[in-house]
């Protein structure tokens, strides 16, 4: 069993400001989407200059931190909201939102796609591999701010950790940054690495980040505040999962549908 490194939240203490390890995440974040998206723009036929990348990330970023927060007090702390509403305020205390966040991005690419002249979904599809490395650099910004602990082990394993209450829990943050990051990144890069469907990659990433959360979920303590919402074991996090996956089946089948053979024929 490994003891949780305790670690300050400030990663930089300048005197006049304080740089958190929570907002560098974020920044990292939106760095290796620039990054990635840019590299893909300059393959053949990408139909994507820098310039656009630039634009919708931006357009992305406010959906991912207005979103993010608006969602979290919603689904998960509207009661302490409603008594202190400027808790919405205090984002470098934690407190994001995946499903709040997206239903921001979707926001920022529909009114990205109105300038541009793009479809949602031919929009969704380019940056759709550039999020989950973002998402794992979030899961790691929850570790160091010792956020989402996770549930108990049945037994004592060496990667393990003890939070500081001497029980030998899952790290589910890390567990999650390898999923939701570095996995369901590898799974889109190389599946949009072909010509795909317009709604294809789209749908992998929806059943994919829909699937692995709701996975991980079960090594991960509810929210103290929610418990569990349904049947006695499952978190708001699955809940909220759900519909991605039904989603995310539903777009990939039409996708491939819309664009088999026989109707290519008519």
């Amino acid at each position: 069993m490994i003891t949780y490194p305790e670690i300050s939240s400030v990663a930089l203490d300048l005197g006049f400001a304080q740089i958190h390890w929570y907002g560098l995440m974020y920044l990292l974040a939106f760095v290796s989407a620039w990054a990635l998206g840019n590299y893909r723009a300059k393959q053949k036929k990408s139909g994507w200059t820098k310039d656009d990348v630039s634009d919708v990330i931006f357009y992305g970023a406010l959906g991912v931190i207005l979103g993010g927060r608006i969602g979290y007090i919603i689904f998960y702390n509207f009661s302490v909201f409603l008594e202190n509403p400027v808790i919405i305020l205090r984002i470098w205390e934690g407190g994001m939102s995946f499903h709040g966040g997206m239903l921001g991005v979707f926001a920022g690419l529909y009114l990205f796609g109105r300038k541009t002249g793009r479809t949602f979904f031919q929009v969704s599809d380019y940056i759709a591999v550039m999020v989950p490395l973002g998402l794992g650099f979030g899961r790691i910004g929850n570790f160091i701010n010792k956020e989402l602990w996770g549930r108990p082990a049945e037994s004592v394993l060496p990667w393990t950790m003890d939070y500081g209450d001497h029980i030998a829990r899952h790290p589910s943050s890390l567990y999650q940054a390898l999923t939701e990051g570095l996995l369901l990144f590898i799974v889109l890069f190389v599946f949009s690495r072909k010509p795909r469907p317009t709604m294809a990659v789209s749908g992998v990433f929806m059943m994919g980040y829909g699937a692995v959360r709701f996975i991980t979920e079960f090594f991960r303590m509810p929210d103290a505040h929610l418990g569990f919402v349904m049947f006695d074991w499952m978190s708001k996090g699955q809940q909220l999962s759900i519909p991605m996956i039904i989603f995310g089946i539903v777009i990939f089948i039409m996708a491939y549908k819309n664009n088999s053979p026989e109707k290519n024929k008519k």
